[in-house]
Order: C-alpha cells, then sequence, then structure tokens
C-alpha cells in the first residue's frame, strides 16, 4: 500500500507533543511548495478565533486542534480534532494534493478523535466544533 506524499517527522513530533505533554493546543500542517511533502507550519497556543485567522483564504492546511468545552453536565472535556481545510479558493493542484493527502495524514495521527472536513470558516465556529464531538 502506497503511504501517499511524505510527512515530515517534525509534524509527528508535533502532533506526540500536543497529545501527550499538552504544552501546545494547536498544530498547523501545510503542503511544501513543490506539493510533495507535508511540513509542520505552526505549533503553538491558539484560541479559536486565533485559529480562524490562522487559516489562509486561499491555501490548505491541515489542523490539529485540542478542543475543550464544557458538556450538558457542565464537566469539561476536551478531544483531538483533526482538520481538513481545503477552501475554495485554493488552486486545483494544491486541492488535489491535499485530498490525496488527508487519509495518509488520519492513519498516522493515532489518537484524533474527530474528523472535520472544511472549506468554510463557517464550518469551523467553536458551537459547530463541539457538535460535532458528540
Amino acid at each position: 500500500m502506497s503511504s501517499g506524499i511524505p510527512v515530515e517527522d517534525s509534524c509527528i513530533e508535533a502532533f506526540h507533543e500536543l497529545k501527550s505533554k499538552r504544552h501546545v493546543n494547536t498544530v498547523i500542517y501545510r503542503l511544501s511548495d513543490n506539493l510533495e511533502t507535508v511540513v509542520l507550519d505552526f505549533k503553538g497556543n491558539l484560541t479559536h478565533d486565533e485559529l480562524l485567522k490562522a487559516l489562509p483564504a486561499a491555501e490548505t492546511r491541515f489542523v490539529v486542534y485540542d478542543l475543550v468545552f464544557a458538556t450538558a453536565d457542565g464537566s469539561r472535556k476536551d478531544k483531538l480534532v483533526l482538520i481538513s481545510w481545503c477552501p475554495e479558493g485554493a488552486e486545483v493542484e494544491q486541492r488535489t494534493a491535499h485530498s490525496t493527502t488527508r487519509n495518509t495524514l488520519r492513519n498516522l495521527l493515532d489518537g484524533v478523535q474527530v474528523y472535520v472536513q472544511t472549506t468554510d470558516l463557517s464550518d469551523l465556529g467553536y458551537e459547530e466544533l463541539v457538535s460535532r464531538t458528540c
């Protein structure tokens, strides 16, 4: 089975840091300029609003986000969400490479609890993300 587009080790290391140590809540990946490798774009802490601002209108991204929310009974929960950001404004070549990479990344990022495919910021509203975790 082909593994598709290669993923840099730094991408996996950043994911494991988010998953285990929780010093960061957001990891953003992008395709390299030649669309042949997944590379680390950002690792750090972002609020939900900052995350939305970090997504470019004309480029694809993959985001692993530690979504923290309260349940109906008021208890605090968090889920690791993998967001596939593929906006309409992205070039066709980038969108195609992004879609062929999606499953490779999903298989490599063991521990992601929720997967969300998005093309528009309205798909990433906080309430929308929380509703997808249930």
